[in-house]
């Protein structure tokens, strides 16, 4: 569990903490919640160990000096059944006085798309106030790395990899399906709590093939490629305006999937199984990560937490501090947050019906 707050500040300090109270009633019509002297908790339903920690971690502070009366931000990580245990939770909960906003992943969105029975939630029923984007990245050990040859991934085939997998039906369908299609042989260990204990699988030699999303890439991984003991393979790529994979902004030296793909002669960019793969490549990354408070919130709660991320979003050292720590994505609110949130939670049927035929026969997972 995280704490953040801005307590202790001189009277200047709540004088102009006021101000910007008032400054912001005036913007929002008069309307907004006071949150003085209350926490907010901000539940994460992985470990503490993964990218949506050290997202969270990374806003909680921010945003707890951009709230009205600046209430105390706690992360309290609740992770289990590949995070639909901390959603089914965040599912039953009534709004009260806006103290309990819940991040989401595409690892949330996933089992929802595909109906996973395990799931209790309903996207329709919460009120997203920030959209966060993403990126991801496969990395390998030096070994293995030096099998590639240039992009062209056909020298690993032979290989035999281990992956710590936190389930099927969740966000690591992108990258499991992306090595399929590559045609290396990847056994998952099933059933881990988040990609940092992926992570730390790979430290320790007991996975040889991972892959993180961005901010724990920079954070986790960084470290262990400028040790010389993980070597990045690729990125999954971002989305130009016509909607075409090119390469990740923060990684623009790093080659797409599509790039390595279109490089081995296995491996296709067209047909039912690439369609599949972009589908859910973007309904997992683009909208990566997002804030929600929970069903029955009122429009004064929606308008404080949206004006406060949009004042986060404002700061004059935001991209300098965000680049490093989340990587070089949208950040949005308001509309833009809403269609980032329908942009994550559909797909074409054609997609999902591959994937959940495929789900059956690479892992014997029956949705249908």
């Amino acid at each position: 569990m995280s704490f953040f707050n801005t307590t202790g500040r001189a009277v200047c300090g709540l004088v102009a903490a006021a101000a910007a109270a008032f400054s912001f009633q005036a913007q929002a019509g008069g309307h907004g919640i006071d949150l003085t002297g209350k926490t907010v908790e901000w539940i994460i339903p992985f470990s503490e160990t993964g990218g949506s920690a050290k997202w969270a971690n990374f806003y909680a502070p921010l945003l707890s000096e951009a709230l009205p009366g600046q209430p105390t931000v706690v992360v309290k990580f609740m992770p289990g059944a590949g995070s639909t245990k901390g959603a089914n939770w965040f599912q039953e909960q009534a709004y009260e006085d806006g103290t309990t906003i819940f991040g989401s992943s595409g690892s949330t969105q996933f089992p929802f798309l595909l109906g996973d029975p395990r799931v209790k939630y309903n996207y329709a029923d919460w009120n997203v106030v920030l959209a966060s984007g993403t990126g991801g990245v496969a990395y390998l050990p030096p070994d293995m790395a030096a099998k590639m040859d240039g992009m062209d991934a056909t020298g690993l085939q032979g290989e035999d990899f281990i992956y710590g997998n936190q389930g099927a039906t969740r966000l690591d369908l992108v990258p499991t399906l992306a090595w399929e299609m590559l045609g290396l042989n990847v056994e998952s260990v099933m059933g881990i709590k988040g990609r940092g204990d992926g992570r730390l699988m790979f430290e320790r030699g007991e996975a040889n093939i991972d892959y993180q999303t961005s901010s724990s890439y920079l954070k986790g991984v960084t470290p262990l490629v400028e040790a010389g003991t993980a070597v990045p393979m690729m990125s999954w790529g971002a989305l130009d305006a016509g909607g075409n994979i090119v390469r990740d902004p923060t990684f623009p030296d790093m080659p797409t999937f599509k790039e390595v793909c279109e490089a081995t002669p296995a491996c296709e960019t067209s047909g039912e199984k690439w369609d599949a793969w972009k589908a859910f490549f973007i309904a997992g990354f683009p909208a990566q990560k997002m804030v929600f408070l929970p069903n029955g919130a009122s429009n004064d709660a929606i308008v404080t937490y949206t004006k406060a991320f949009e004042d986060v979003k404002a700061r004059a050292d935001f991209a300098e501090i965000s680049a490093g720590r989340l990587g070089k994505y949208p950040q949005m609110t308001g509309d833009a947050a809403k269609q980032a949130l329908q942009s994550g939670t559909e797909v074409a049927p054609s997609a999902k019906d591959f994937v959940v035929g495929w789900l059956e026969e690479r892992y014997g997972v029956t949705l249908k």
